[in-house]
């Protein structure tokens, strides 16, 4: 078990190793520091606003989602509750490429609204959806089971005593999940959302589809189009540096959780 183990965490260990390599590796020169002149800064703050709004949006959907069906009863509740995962089906790519076909100007909504209306395309706005907006919209739907899975989860172990102690003292259902069960689940939130950033931040197909330039995208352009593996390295390196702020926040969030827990 202990060969198995270590050979299991070299496999995992193997990509990091590559990239620390190739950071060190004779690149073409000039690439890294026409990047860090030029694209860098940009990459820097898509990818913050690409990662604010996806996990804003991502913790608004799951979280309430999950407080719905294990709060509220109604019509097809179970069904709901397993159909709200399926999201994951579907791949944030073939989303984007599914909703550009449907609403850009050539598309069937726009068609029928022009058709309609007897509009031009000067006569009426309709937002552009291979935008950044539009990338932070498509993680955001496909994404947020990641944040519904575990928010239920802690709200259907713990969430229902505490909400039902909190109404016993005087509070209204939305003081209940504010002041009690938000605290409560709080770390499983916050592993949703760090989940969900992981995997906006590793995402390529998205990203490029739509023109948004993040880490991912300058990665693949200083590889495959000029040719410097090093400079990939070196935002590779950059981009687990997110990671690694990702982690670090999402252990703290369950650090407190837990010292939370034993207080109560």
């Amino acid at each position: 078990m202990t060969a198995l183990t270590a050979a299991i965490a070299l496999l995992v260990v193997l990509p990091v190793l590559s990239v620390g390599v190739n950071v060190f590796s004779p690149g073409t020169g000039g690439t890294w520091a026409h990047l860090a002149a030029t694209l860098l800064p940009e990459y820097i703050a898509t990818t913050l606003w690409l990662c604010a709004g996806v996990g804003g949006g991502a913790a608004l959907l799951g979280v309430g989602t999950a407080w719905i069906v294990t709060h509220f009863d109604f019509a097809l509740r179970r069904a709901f509750e397993w159909a709200l995962v399926l999201p994951l089906a579907m791949p944030a790519y073939v989303m984007a490429y599914t909703y550009t076909d449907l609403l850009q100007f050539t598309g069937p909504v726009q068609g029928w609204l022009r058709a309609t209306t007897g509009w031009g395309r000067a006569d009426y706005w309709f937002p552009e959806v291979r935008s950044l907006f539009g990338a932070v919209l498509m993680f955001a739907c496909v994404l947020y089971p990641y944040v519904y899975l575990l928010a239920r989860t802690a709200f259907l172990e713990r969430g229902n005593s505490l909400v039902e102690a909190g109404r016993s003292l005087g509070l209204t259902p939305w003081g209940s999940f504010v002041r009690v069960a938000l605290p409560m689940a709080r770390p499983a939130i916050a592993a949703g959302v760090a989940l969900v950033l992981m995997e906006t931040l590793a995402d390529y197909g998205t990203v490029a589809y739509f023109g948004v330039q993040t880490f991912t995208t300058g990665i693949y352009r200083a590889w495959f189009s000029l040719g410097d593996r090093a400079a990939a390295a070196q935002l590779a390196v950059c981009l687990l540096g997110f990671v690694l702020i990702l982690l670090g926040q999402w252990a703290r969030v369950r650090r407190d959780g837990q010292h939370r827990a034993v207080a109560q």
